[in-house]
């Protein structure tokens, strides 16, 4: 069964930079893996970030989240990460990573991000 787990969030200022991974348990990644991050804030739908393709490290990301957010991978560690500088307020969220095989996705359980101004 693959799990992937989020850590790193937590709580920030305004204008801090953060970067949870995501990490997978009992499974290592093969090369048509492709690892996205999404968040949601309160009361909001869940959004997508962009994605990385594990294999060639290509990365897509949503157009409103140009910018500010990079995803990389590190194949030793078998960890993907999402660095988020200049965060702000409406970062708030919980930031999911999902792990894509074939056509099957796995969700982890989120990690908060809370941005204080």
């Amino acid at each position: 069964q693959v799990q992937p787990a989020e850590s790193g969030g937590g709580v920030v200022q305004a204008g801090d930079s953060l970067t949870p991974s995501c990490s997978v348990s009992g499974v290592t990644f093969v090369g048509d893996d492709m690892v996205a991050w999404y968040r949601q804030a309160p009361g909001k739908k869940r959004e997508v970030i962009g994605a990385i393709t594990w294999d060639a490290g290509s990365r897509h990301y949503a157009d409103s989240m140009r910018g500010r957010f990079t995803i990389y991978r590190n194949y030793h560690e078998n960890r993907a990460w999402l660095h988020m500088t200049g965060l702000n307020p409406g970062d708030t969220a919980i930031y999911y990573c999902n792990i894509q095989r074939g056509d099957v996705v796995y969700w982890g359980q989120g990690t908060q991000v809370t941005v204080s101004s």
